[in-house]
């Protein structure tokens, strides 16, 4: 039989479908194969992305993987499973993971879903840093049809993409300090300023923590991270500490000419927040505070300041809970604030003059920081104080970090050499995670501009 022309194969088309309206045309992926486009690139790494996939068969069944590596060489990943639409495309921001390490519409999944890779150690935490050597590079894949989380196996790559994550951003400037006793790192937005002044502290992993204070300098703070044990020479371990190294430490920022006052803001997760609160409730340079999963007592260390002391509470570790898989819960290990002999590790933040912000995870399993905060706002209420705000989200566990950080369920504990559980599921904490650090910068806004 003879090609029939083209124009009368077009005809012959339109009719069947015209005979058949269930008979569909087929449209074939292009003669480049699949694109994978990712934008903006390169990016912040708070910042949303659009991650969509073009020249598919409709209704193909792919996998979508991203893989880093991090500081220590672990690899993680992660993968989610999408079908096409009729014309070959797909967009995270619209169409839903049908399997994988999370399910629906999320447009950032594959990112905060990132996690050790099978072959690797269970228990690592994906370790950001503000490097010399240029952004985070995670590689983003997409294989023919579905594998499985975790497995090594997948089908062929059709496509594949670099994605740079900037930490600090074109114009931010990052000042390593030594000034007197203090140590950290300052970043200084791009322009002539002056800028809110935040100082950014963490929790018992000690040492330097950079990313979300330089994340904080791109939206417009000048940012001090701020180390109080286990880097250079501070006292390696937690001890006793200093209020004054924290006082010094704020009126440096508070005088530094790029800052404006007439005060200075602290956010702290963990350890670092029971610190902001003490800092708001004794210094008056500290205007605003936020606590991310915080406790309303001194915690870990007794904490001096002239001749006050505020002993700081204990853990039981015969309330530990151990898993079948090692992991241990230390949920019920800290000693009751509410305690009478506990009496004098309370922070007396009646006292705090300035504005309080409270970031707690109702599924924390660190300690029990949703009940902490509700103690905090008791006493503030009993005082007549209303200079508080709360934020508590169902789900969420103990480290809210900044957007798109990878979340993890366990990580090992520098001091102990354990696994620890957080808490938390990971689409609800990743959620808490994006609407926390907006409404973070808000609070910091409104008290400190």
């Amino acid at each position: 039989m003879a090609a029939l022309p083209a124009a009368a194969a077009r005809g012959l088309a339109l009719a069947l479908r015209a005979r058949s309206p269930g008979l569909a045309v087929v449209r074939r992926r292009s003669s480049s194969g699949p694109v994978l486009t990712v934008s903006p690139q390169p990016s912040l790494a708070d910042e949303r992305l659009s991650v969509a996939v073009r020249g598919l068969e409709p209704g193909q069944r792919v996998t979508l993987r991203a893989q880093v590596v991090g500081q220590e060489g672990c690899l993680f990943n992660s993968c989610a499973h999408y079908r096409a639409d009729e014309g070959g495309c797909l967009e995270l921001a619209r169409d839903p993971s049908v399997g994988g390490d999370y399910r629906g519409v999320e447009p950032m999944g594959l990112f905060w879903a990132l996690a050790p890779a099978g072959m690797e150690k269970p228990h690592q935490r994906l370790e950001e840093s503000v490097a010399a050597d240029g952004p985070m590079i995670v590689e983003m894949l997409v294989h023919e049809g579905f594998s499985q989380p975790k497995s090594s196996v997948h089908g062929p790559v059709l496509t594949r993409l670099k994605v740079e994550r900037q930490f600090a951003g074109r114009g931010v400037r990052k000042i390593r300090l030594r000034e007197g006793v203090v140590r950290g790192s300052l970043f200084i937005p791009p322009g002539d300023g002056p800028f809110p002044g935040v100082i950014d502290m963490f929790g018992d992993e000690g040492g330097l923590q950079e990313v979300r204070s330089s994340l904080l300098a791109n939206r417009g703070f000048a940012a001090l991270a701020l180390p109080y044990f286990g880097f250079e020479d501070l006292p390696v371990t937690m001890k006793d500490f200093q209020l004054e190294y924290f006082e010094r430490a704020s009126r440096f920022l508070q005088h530094h000419p790029k800052v404006k006052g007439p005060g200075v803001g602290v956010i702290g997760s963990g350890k670092g927040a029971d610190l902001a609160l003490s800092m708001i409730t004794f210094l008056p340079e500290v205007v605003a505070a936020v606590s991310i999963s915080g406790c309303c007592s001194n915690t870990a260390a007794d904490l001096h300041y002239g001749e006050l002391t505020l002993p700081g509470l204990r853990y039981d570790m015969s309330q530990v809970i151990v898993s079948e898989a090692n992991v241990f819960d230390i949920f019920e290990a800290l000693d009751d604030p509410l305690d009478p002999a506990n009496e004098y590790s309370i922070i007396p933040i009646e006292k705090a003059e300035g504005h309080i912000l409270f970031v707690v995870g109702e599924d924390d399993r660190i300690w029990k920081s949703s009940l902490y905060a509700q103690i905090a706002i008791k006493r503030l209420q009993q005082h007549g104080k209303k200079n508080y705000e709360l934020l508590s989200y169902p789900g969420a566990g103990h480290r809210i970090d900044p957007p798109y950080s990878a979340f993890c369920l366990s990580a090992l504990d520098r001091v102990l050499g354990v696994p620890i559980l957080s808490g938390g599921k990971i689409q609800p904490h990743g959620h808490a995670q994006v609407h926390s650090w907006q409404k973070i910068q808000e609070f910091l806004n409104t008290h400190l501009r």
